[in-house]
């Protein structure tokens, strides 16, 4: 491994770009209208949903309504709404007024003719239908799932991280405004399958003759647009409580008829899951909604406190072990990562998808984590040096801002192993533990930027960490510690990096310990013979090379 990275970072060295988005990437007015906090959007704070939603599986199409609830922050007219085709916004209300749209592409402008006053809040009643997108490969290409379980039922669920919400429903379509009063969610399906969403079944009605049920679902926190979620099938329900850091959570398990045998068994990560990371992180963000996981006919994704799981019940990740340690395999992947979420996704949540890094390189990193509660430092160690096999460096882990563009996939495991060497820097398990608490405390439902990320971790670590996140996040170089021995002397720096890189590491000369502070610059310190071994802990990811040729 540590001659690979080296063979990496010298390619890279070569190079005397920034390298910073190379691909050239080209955005439209349509990438701006999604990924920007326009003017149509800023003077309102989004307060709540109820999105009433009917799913008619024989036609594959959808039809409803969603009323918005807002607070004017200050004086305007005109309202964007996002809903992409071949959806259709077919009407807005305000008070029963019938209001104009101008529709752009997936960008609607609504113009309000009552008055908008400082401080109030106020609805607008969203009409809309026709047939979403239908996802290929979810959840990466986003969409609908229009499937059938082994009885012939129809299985549905949406995943829309990426492509957004607006796939198909009309919202807010911004990571930086949540719903601060939560969603009621009211979802009607066929008399014979049930709707599983977000938060907790508050009631359910059945319409004989039109022969439907519609599940009522109420979550009480903000929530992301991308996490709001339907799952439709034949479910059956079991469930746990759970004796938390905040008191008794109540985990529940939705799964079809045919798996619940499997189920059983295999969703004994879920409480091995919330100990290890009530442990690392803090409580369990969703109390109040509870945490559920629920059976989706893709292999999963992180819908706040509706977890979605098609891991096929094996460990690892559809029986593989990313890592290639064997350590992937003492656990399902699924529940583990995308669980991880909670914390790092709901719980924490991007302004802009460029920090997408925020949410998958912490819960990445949770992998590792469940293994170092469960089977130790060494085995979490292994784990995480091992995925680095999957790190690509191919573009930076931060994307483009205000123009809705995620960046590298780097973000997963690259990101993973710069806060196993974040660690490494703090040198103390307890205080990086309080570290990682700490975050989950100080932007407690809340939307954050990196910036606020980055200075939170580098005030609690003592240390200005900001020419690390420039590295790791917005460059593409491995850091290489460069040294030689000469004359009983070991003189090194760091090449590869940004300028104004510097970054405490530790090495062993012959096996022995050495912490050092190298920068840009050469430094020197004597060594207790001329000819010493000298290594780089494994555990900074970081590149090495020896000039002198010893």
């Amino acid at each position: 491994m540590r001659s690979i990275l080296v063979i990496f970072c010298f390619v890279f060295s070569l190079s005397t770009q920034a390298q910073m988005f190379p691909h050239g990437e080209e955005f439209t007015r349509q990438d701006t209208l999604r990924g920007t906090i326009t003017p149509e959007r800023v003077w309102w704070d989004l307060q709540h949903y109820h999105l009433e939603v009917k799913v008619d599986p024989a036609t594959k199409s959808l039809s409803g309504k969603n009323t918005v609830r807002y607070k004017v922050l200050e004086a305007a007219k005109r309202m964007q709404i996002d809903l992409q085709a071949p959806m259709q916004l077919t009407k807005a209300e305000q008070g029963g007024v019938e209001l104009e749209i101008e529709h752009e592409g997936n960008a609607h402008f609504i113009t309000l003719k009552a008055s908008q006053n400082v401080g109030e809040e106020k609805e607008v009643v969203l009409t809309f239908a026709g047939k979403p997108v239908e996802a290929i490969r979810p959840p990466w290409d986003g969409g609908l799932t229009w499937q059938k379980d082994s009885n012939g039922l129809p299985f549905i669920a949406n995943a829309n991280q990426g492509i957004g919400a607006s796939i198909w429903w009309p919202n807010k379509d911004h990571g930086y405004d949540e719903p601060d009063q939560g969603v009621l969610m009211s979802v009607t399906v066929p008399e014979n399958l049930m709707d599983v969403s977000n938060g907790r079944l508050i009631g359910t009605d059945h319409d004989k003759e039109a022969k439907t049920k519609t599940y009522h679902w109420e979550v009480k926190n903000p929530i992301n647009n991308y996490g709001i979620n339907i799952n439709i099938g034949d479910y059956v329900h079991f469930g746990e409580k759970y004796a938390g850091e905040k008191g008794e959570l109540d985990m529940d398990y939705y799964v079809l008829r045919e798996n619940l045998k499997k189920a059983r068994k295999q969703f004994e990560d879920a409480p091995k899951m919330m100990k290890a990371f009530e442990h690392w992180f803090g409580p369990y963000p969703f109390y109040e909604d509870s945490y559920k996981l629920v059976e989706v006919p893709y292999l999963g994704m992180e819908h706040q406190s509706s977890v979605t799981y098609g891991n096929e019940y094996e460990n690892g990740y559809l029986g593989r072990d990313l890592s290639g340690t064997g350590w992937g395999l003492k656990f399902d992947f699924i529940i583990i990562h995308e669980s991880g979420h909670e914390w790092f996704a709901n719980n924490i949540t991007y302004r802009d998808v460029a920090d997408m890094w925020i949410h998958e390189s912490f819960t990445a990193y949770s992998e590792n984590l469940f293994l170092d509660y469960f089977y130790g430092k060494e085995a979490s160690k292994e784990y995480v040096l091992g995925t680095r096999m999957a790190i690509n460096n191919d573009i930076p882990i931060i994307g483009r801002y205000n123009v809705n563009s995620e960046g590298s996939g780097d973000m997963y495991y690259k990101g993973a192993n710069m806060l196993h060497t974040l660690r490494q820097l703090v040198n103390d398990d307890e205080k990086w533990r309080t570290i990682l608490r700490g975050l989950n405390t100080e932007f407690y439902h809340k939307t954050v930027s990196t910036r606020q990320i980055e200075n939170y971790i580098s005030q609690n670590v003592g240390i200005n960490l900001t020419p690390v996140f420039d590295q790791y996040l917005r460059d593409i170089r491995i850091p290489i510690f460069s040294y030689n021995l000469v004359a009983g002397k070991l003189n090194y720096r760091w090449e590869n990096v940004v300028d104004g890189f510097e970054m405490p590491v530790k090495i062993f000369v012959d096996e022995k310990e050495m912490h050092l502070n190298p920068t840009q610059q050469w430094q020197s310190v004597d060594m207790p013979q001329k000819n010493v071994k000298i290594q780089v802990d494994e555990n900074y990811y970081v590149g090495t090379m020896n000039i002198s040729g010893n």
